[in-house]
């Protein structure tokens, strides 16, 4: 529900095709894992083009915390020396998943305690499954989620684990990625459900091998990681594919054509699905000379989609189908209610609230086309929400957003990008 202290801003309407091009800053989840591939390196590292948001400033400011050096560049890039790991530390998680899930298995390094805590939410997202991970391969841990102390010891044994990690892949990459560090290395085997963003582990097990990590992924369900040094040297950060979503769906809603400069023609981010699902939706998409651009074919389709790799895509992709002209089902994604929000719940509540027809479930959601009215959309301190709000305005008569600034989280200076792309910025 809506806080009603908190500032609304107004949804800018369109009034016609949208047409820019649009540049997003770096991944969210490039950047967190190169900050800590660079920080248990031997050597310096050098981040081009990195997000500069809360969730990489509290990465960032928690690696500082536990000995790295991060210093941030003229370039806007970070530069970042391997870090003495030590303790006592403090870690402010906030909301950030990544901080949260991928900084435990660092701090077992430590010598010396490191408490974990982070905002209310925060406390109540899932975090057993990767804090008794750690305990079975030596380290020591008060606390099962958020406020936990992590005992380190100077090291850790590492060697082989089971776990559950249907309900976020980050136990797995968190995992990985200190992994060179343990004195037997890390093999991980899943077990239990489906395993929800399969590509963000790719994404971790790329990252770990540019840096010198030998990692075997031949075995379904299955990772292993030698202990060794790693090296990051320098790293260029990518354009974060999965905030670009608001702005390439910007054209599809409004028959317009947006070009998100820089895609690359190769990717291990999830994002990268918007080009098959806005296609499957009655868009356009070809890459330019500049990047991936989207145009809209004057028609919006509902879609049958699984979309369990691609769960922070799920905003974007309900708030098209809610305008679209046929009925939606978006399956796979009920891992999503353990996130920033229980996104299923507030994107239901929120749509409904506006005159739509979505009924979430234990696997998803399914969006029954209804003409949507203004009003007050809720955000519930999650990014996603507030861009998908604004996606809405573009077509919606008098849609007011919730705390439009929870955006910094992973894309600061949302506002004035919406504004540029609809020619409204000074």
């Amino acid at each position: 529900m809506c806080d009603v202290t908190v500032a609304l801003w107004p949804a800018p309407l369109a009034g016609g095709p949208v047409h820019a091009a649009v540049q997003v800053p770096g991944s969210k989840s490039i950047t967190n894992r190169a900050l800590v591939l660079a920080a248990l390196s031997q050597g310096q590292a050098h981040l081009l083009r990195p997000l500069r948001s809360r969730d990489t400033e509290l990465m960032a400011t928690a690696l500082r915390a536990l000995g790295a050096v991060v210093d941030a560049m003229p370039d806007g890039g970070w530069q970042v020396g391997p870090a003495k790991l030590h303790g006592p530390a403090v870690v402010d998680c906030g909301l950030a998943g990544t901080v949260m899930r991928f900084l435990p298995p660092v701090a077992a390094l430590c010598d010396g305690p490191v408490e974990f805590d982070g905002d209310p939410r925060a406390r109540e997202r899932p975090m057993r499954t990767v804090l008794a991970a750690l305990r079975h391969l030596g380290a020591a841990v008060d606390g099962d989620s958020l406020p936990f102390t992590v005992h380190g010891r100077g090291g850790l044994r590492g060697g082989p684990v089971e776990l559950d990690a249907s309900a976020s892949s980050q136990f797995v990459s968190g995992l990985l990625l200190a992994a060179p560090r343990f004195a037997e290395g890390i093999d991980v085997r899943h077990v239990g459900g489906p395993l929800p963003s399969v590509p963000h582990i790719r994404m971790t097990v790329a990252m770990l091998r540019a840096a010198g990590a030998v990692v075997d992924d031949t075995a379904p369900q299955r990772w292993r990681v030698a202990p060794g040094p790693l090296a990051t040297g320098g790293l260029e950060v990518e354009p974060d594919l999965s905030n670009a979503a608001p702005f390439l769906a910007a054209a599809l809603v409004t028959g317009g054509e947006v070009c998100l400069r820089g895609w690359p023609r190769s990717t291990e981010q999830p994002g990268d699905a918007l080009r098959d699902l806005l296609t499957r939706m009655g868009g356009d998409c070809r890459f330019s000379g500049e990047g991936l651009v989207v145009r809209g074919t004057g028609r919006v389709h509902g879609i049958d989609a699984d979309l369990r790799d691609v769960g922070e895509l799920v905003p974007t992709i309900a708030g098209v189908a809610a305008l679209a002209d046929s009925p939606s089902t978006l399956r796979g994604i009920g891992h999503m209610r353990g996130h920033e929000t229980d996104r299923l719940a507030a994107l239901a509540n929120e749509l409904n609230a506006l005159g739509g027809d979505v009924t979430d479930d234990a696997d998803g959601l399914v969006i029954r086309p209804r003409p949507l009215r203004g009003g007050v959309f809720g955000t519930y301190a999650d990014h996603r929400m507030a861009t998908t709000a604004a996606l809405l305005g573009l077509v919606v008569p008098g849609i007011e957003v919730e705390d439009v600034e929870t955006t910094a989280k992973t894309l600061p200076g949302f506002v004035e990008l919406w504004d540029r792309m609809l020619g409204r910025a000074a």
